[in-house]
């Protein structure tokens, strides 16, 4: 039986992952730091093998990695909190950089001849969407560039090494298994969480500002197909993944679509922009259409619906202020410094 490995096997795209590569007849192999996910979330499966472990410890990855020989490993573990990274930046550009670096180093130690980077629409930055893949990265924030050096030093591995990597974009990933306790990322389930307990939810800006919103599982197809066709791609592409353009919202519209499952309308406080917040971000998707034959299928108001069913039957949680800020100015964000989400 072929061996998987998958970080941030207890988040949201990782959770999943573990799963299809579980009914796809691999032994699965989980490494999370249960930072930002749940334990609950990972499969109760003879075939999966779950290691706790932070990605910074190379040593500790290269011995799981050499117990199980993996013929795949599939980078998903992150703390994916782009708005945060100008306020924790050291915290956020550590774990992307140097986590990925980690990953990679161990795999290539141990022969690993394919690796799956997830990395982030933050790559693109600002500009008009909707981004293509060639599109120059001009990330606007510390998160977006730690995930575009990412992508470069995992580039410069496979030229010099000879494991080969791929680059997949999704964006704004919603659906079962997300983290709804954290107050710095995931704005579908911070909504959801703050209106199920009859709170107001709390928009930077004015709201206007759109975004398209991906399901899980159309990502976990591409991952899936990516893999099925790495014999006739060239290692180093990149993909962006989930809805392509034309499917975007607005962040004020996104909170009424929400309530609307709790049957109430959305209380909505407007505070203050946050720094360096992209205006508006959605992607193409013709690369992967084209070369992959993926195309996402599901719609925004199934995406909803599917993360908030999801959530009403898990327990109900605070939210966790589990990374500390670095930075506290007068811009930095009431929801962060005094915990308004919480209140």
């Amino acid at each position: 039986m072929e061996s998987v490995v998958i970080t941030g096997s207890a988040g949201l795209i990782g959770s999943h992952l573990c799963y299809k590569y579980l009914e796809l007849g691999y032994r699965v192999i989980g490494i999370d730091s249960l930072i930002g996910g749940y334990i609950t979330n990972m499969p109760d499966n003879k075939n999966f093998f779950y290691y706790e472990q932070d990605i910074l410890d190379t040593k500790e990855l290269s011995n799981v990695m050499g117990i199980y020989s993996p013929v795949l490993v599939i980078h998903c573990a992150a703390l994916a909190h782009e708005g945060l990274s100008v306020f924790s930046p050291k915290k956020i550009v550590e774990n992307i950089y140097a986590g990925t670096a980690s990953v990679c180093s161990a795999s290539v130690s141990n022969n690993v001849p394919m690796f799956i980077n997830t990395t982030s629409m933050a790559r693109y930055g600002e500009g008009n969407p909707p981004f293509q893949e060639d599109h120059i990265p001009n990330p606007v924030d510390p998160y977006g560039l730690a995930k575009l050096h990412a992508e470069q030093h995992l580039n410069l591995m496979s030229d010099i090494h000879g494991i080969k990597v791929f680059h997949m974009v999704p964006h704004n990933v919603c659906g079962p298994h997300q983290c709804y306790s954290d107050p710095f990322r995931n704005v579908m389930s911070i909504f959801a969480n703050l209106i199920s307990k009859d709170k107001p939810v709390y928009i930077y800006g004015d709201g206007t500002q759109k975004r398209s919103f991906s399901h899980v599982k159309d990502c976990v197809e591409a991952f899936v197909t990516v893999y099925n066709k790495r014999d006739n791609i060239e290692s180093k592409e990149v993909f962006n993944i989930g809805p392509s353009h034309g499917t975007e919202t607005s962040i004020a519209a996104l909170a009424n679509k929400v309530a609307k499952y709790f049957n109430k309308t959305a209380e909505i406080n407007f505070v203050p922009e946050r720094p360096r917040e992209v205006k508006n971000a959605w992607v193409s998707t013709d690369k992967a259409e084209n070369i992959l034959n993926y195309k996402a299928d599901t719609d925004i108001e199934e995406t909803i619906r599917d993360t908030v069913v999801w959530m009403r039957d898990q327990t109900t949680r605070d939210f966790d202020y589990h990374i500390d800020l670095e930075i506290i100015n007068d811009k930095t964000p009431k929801t962060w410094t005094d915990r308004l989400f919480n209140k």
